[in-house]
């Protein structure tokens, strides 16, 4: 054997033993403390087939293993409320999960799916339901869900109460049915003919080759969504949420599909997302905070890129000319909405989150003797303003200064234009120019080297709003960013912001 077939023998032998070393790295199980992470989950029964068959797979290609507790979805939140412990919900129906958030009991939600309830019967049996009065047939044997237990029997009663008909069903059912606390206990009374017909979900039936689906326009109405949350008990809630994650992703979509349910059209699957935000220079000490928080409690990364405004939006044109598209931001937040406008077709709707006053700014105890915009024409008064191209600052100056009548001769005055709203400040206190026009929350840090004098003007004013791309790969992951900004009142108030958002729900 020639030295070059050794040495191609060889190498292959390495790149074999280095891949063996890789896979069992890659699939090693997560541990915590020397044991393998083990998450607590209360999943609908109806909705067993999709999510273990995800946590399977999850526990094969990341090592954390999902324990399962099925029941009905009004049970498990009954029994998570009393045992206290736990990392996450699922319920089939999200009315659930939004009586867990009103009671405190769970963070984060994200839809996976959707659910329809349905007559179910059995293949042959020549039971005939055509519509919701059929269902009181004398003699007719139906199973429908507890409503006290299970959302299926929930969504029957809300039906029916609706129909004028639900007194009626409860006695009929009473009396020749029988009310089961699951969805699977009801298919399989249908399917083993202990009950001529069963009220279930859509799903559930595609499940069952021997049981056929009947639609009527009133239940159909009745379509829902199924929900996972991150429990508030949890004690690894960014575990707890990268499940939640792969159930709403593209891969979770693809599990659901295949097991006859309809997905919702989730978030791109990666363990850890990367997601680029755009943000307002004015913006910066506020959200920054905001943004470590919310990698550390998601296991995301997000690279936030601070810059003037108008710089920013030139970078989004680039992007899309020359790039395809690649680094163009997922999320936006500019200094104003002046900014947002000249973009807006590639974002969705906005929310306002705060906003900020324009002042002038001068030396210590205004030697210059400034007291208004039009002192700023003055022959010899030096000042600096934001470039209008380039960043907000210097846009809604334009816009205030020729409102006033005073753009052209103010900018006689104007020694520095500069690039971005956070280099104003500076330019007053190195005693570069005498005033400058400047964003209220810039001086704070530095109130002892400056006097501010407010403005009176309705223009004197930025308004700074969030929005999410439209190309974004992530967008249930951006709205509970969005979701995290609106609830940061704290961080924006203790620097001199007015806030302004409400509690806007993310998901």
């Amino acid at each position: 054997m020639n030295a070059l077939k050794k040495m191609v023998i060889l190498s292959v032998i390495v790149i074999v033993v280095i891949g063996v070393i890789l896979f069992y790295r890659g699939h090693k199980p997560r541990q915590l403390n020397g044991e393998q992470i083990e998450l607590l989950m209360y999943c609908a029964a109806g909705v067993k087939s999709p999510v273990l068959a995800a946590a399977q797979q999850y526990e094969k290609d990341y090592g954390v293993r999902i324990r399962m507790q099925y029941g009905g979805s009004g049970t498990l939140l009954s029994n998570l409320q009393v045992a206290k412990t736990g990392d996450l919900y699922l319920a089939g129906d999200s009315s659930y999960t939004d009586i867990g958030r009103k009671k405190g009991l769970l963070a984060e939600v994200l839809p996976v799916g959707y659910l329809t309830p349905v007559v179910a019967l059995k293949k042959g049996s020549g039971v005939k339901i055509n519509t919701v009065e059929d269902l009181l047939k004398p003699g007719l044997r139906l199973a429908i869900g507890n409503p006290d237990a299970a959302s299926i029997g929930k969504q029957t009663r809300l039906v029916m109460e609706k129909a004028g008909l639900w007194d009626k069903l409860s006695a009929h059912v009473t009396k020749d049915g029988v009310f089961k606390p699951t969805v699977p206990e009801i298919a399989n009374d249908v399917a083993l003919g202990a009950a001529d017909a069963g009220i279930i979900w859509d799903a559930t039936v595609k499940q069952h080759p021997d049981l056929v689906a009947v639609h009527l326009p009133e239940f159909d109405n009745a379509r829902k969504q199924i929900t996972v949350a991150v429990l508030k008990t949890s004690k690894l809630p960014t575990d707890a949420l990268r499940f939640a994650r792969y159930l709403n992703s593209t891969v979770g979509n693809a599990i659901f599909k295949e097991h006859g349910f309809e997905p919702v059209e989730g978030d791109e699957w990666a363990y850890t997302p990367k997601i680029i935000f755009f943000c307002g220079s004015v913006n910066r000490k506020a959200i920054g905070p905001v943004i470590d928080r919310f990698m550390k409690r998601e296991g995301c990364s997000i690279n936030a890129v601070y810059n003037g405004c108008g710089i920013l939006t030139g970078q989004m044109r680039s992007i899309r000319q020359h790039d395809n598209g690649v680094g163009f931001p997922d999320v936006y937040m500019p200094c104003d909405q002046y900014y947002l406008h000249t973009v807006s077709d590639w974002f969705q709707d906005a929310v306002t989150i705060s906003d900020t006053k324009i002042v002038i700014v001068v030396q210590p105890g205004n030697p210059k003797g400034i007291k208004d915009l039009k002192d700023l024409t003055r022959p010899g008064i030096r000042v600096s303003v934001g470039q209008p191209e380039q960043c907000t600052i210097g846009a809604l100056t334009r816009i205030m200064l020729q409102n006033a009548g005073l753009w052209d001769a103010v900018m006689k005055n104007v020694v520095t234009q500069t690039a971005s709203s956070s280099m104003l400040v500076p330019t007053v206190i190195t005693k570069s120019v005498d005033a400058t026009l400047a964003y209220q929350v810039d001086t704070r840090a530095e109130a002892d080297k400056l006097t501010v004098i407010p403005i009176d003007s309705k223009d004197a004013q930025a308004v700074e709003p969030f929005a999410i791309a439209r190309s974004s790969r992530y967008k249930y992951l951006d709205r509970r960013l969005l979701d995290t900004v609106t609830h940061a009142r704290e961080d924006f108030e203790k620097l001199g912001f007015n806030f302004r958002a409400g509690n806007a729900e993310a998901n």
